[in-house]
């Protein structure tokens, strides 16, 4: 027993300090998921050491003080995302209607069935502009309905899983569909018109996971999250970054594309608002983002329920104030930073 509670010890060290070696090999990035879940594996881990403490036993001493040491550097990590934590993106003072947006982005699941489940979660939440993802042509049908309401839309529906729709009540411009890194995987650009006549840069993207059946790296997730970065730092409007990363709110990667794009995390300070995944409370994860430049505020930020999917659909409203930007500032890349930004731009 007391052998194996310590190959449990080593396994929780390793899988911690894994993510710190910046492979893109699956292994490495997608240990960089379970930070709270590590936390709680490593607090019951301190309680069954407790069991076999003694000053004798130095091995059983040596764990102790390696867990409390690793307990303490979960912590440090999960902080920014709790409401104990300084806020990344401030709230809204005063209510500018004709300056705001309520966005949701759901995850449908292409193999779902409950359409009706959906598209009364849209009708409940009442969002201007709706993201649906691993939509195919189903979708596109069961969802056609939406059009009366949502006047603009982009449909990109496909078999793959990476299908999206997008459906607006506010005009939409400019608008394009790219495949940045995959033939196969789309990004939907556009310039959305807020009711006070503001234009402003909405990204939508869904790249794919790090994971053995699919990419056994996370080559592509990256570049195309980089290569979104540069377009956001180009842009001379207001921007907002949506969409299923595939990737968690605490990754280097993440991390890395918020300093090369300036952008904020409406996250940090109010929660995890994990999304994935939906059927196994215990292994959940934020997954689906909201990601905005510095001149938004936030007015709410939400899970909705879920309606058959293995994602929960996402909520947020946010507030457009061109003074913002002197009040909240964004994390900056430094040498290193861009050295490995454009190394994976670099890749094929």
């Amino acid at each position: 027993m007391k052998i194996a509670l310590l190959l449990y010890c080593s396994l929780l060290l390793l899988i911690t300090f894994l993510p710190l070696i910046k492979n893109e090999y699956w292994v490495f990035r997608v240990c960089e998921y379970p930070r709270l879940q590590k936390l709680v594996a490593n607090i019951v881990a301190l309680i069954l050491l407790t069991f076999y403490s003694s000053s004798q036993d130095v091995v059983v001493l040596v764990f102790q003080g390696l867990m409390i040491l690793n307990a303490g550097y979960l912590v440090y990590l999960i902080a920014p995302f709790t409401k104990l934590a300084k806020l990344q993106v401030l709230n809204v003072d005063t209510d500018i209607p004709e300056n705001s947006i309520r966005l949701m982005i759901a995850n449908v699941l292409q193999d779902n069935t409950n359409y009706k489940g959906c598209l009364n979660e849209i009708s409940k939440a009442n969002p201007d502009l709706v993201l649906l993802l691993e939509t195919d042509s189903v979708w596109d049908k069961q969802t056609e309905s939406l059009a009366s309401e949502y006047a603009f839309q982009v449909k990109v529906p496909l078999d793959n899983k990476y299908g999206m729709l997008l459906y607006s009540k506010f005009p939409l411009k400019n608008t394009a569909v790219h495949y940045m890194v995959e033939d196969d995987i789309p990004s939907i650009h556009t310039e959305v018109a807020l009711e006070s006549g503001q234009s402003i840069q909405l990204y939508a993207v869904h790249p794919t996971p790090p994971v053995p059946n699919e990419n056994p790296t996370s080559r592509e997730r990256d570049k195309e999250l980089l290569l979104v970065a540069d377009l956001v730092q180009k842009s001379e409007l207001p921007v907002i970054v949506i969409g299923d990363l595939n990737d968690v709110a605490w990754s280097y990667t993440t991390e890395l594309f918020l300093k090369m794009s300036g952008l904020l995390d409406p996250r940090r300070g109010r929660g995890f608002f994990n999304t994935f995944n939906a059927y196994y409370p215990f292994l959940r994860f934020p997954l689906d983002h909201a990601f905005i430049s510095t001149d938004w505020k936030v007015k709410q930020i939400r899970r909705l329920e879920n309606s058959g999917s293995d994602h929960f659909p996402i909520f947020i409203s946010l507030q457009y104030e061109k003074q913002a930007v002197a009040e909240q500032k964004a994390d900056t890349p430094d040498a290193a930073d861009l050295k490995v930004a454009a190394e994976k731009k670099s890749q094929v």
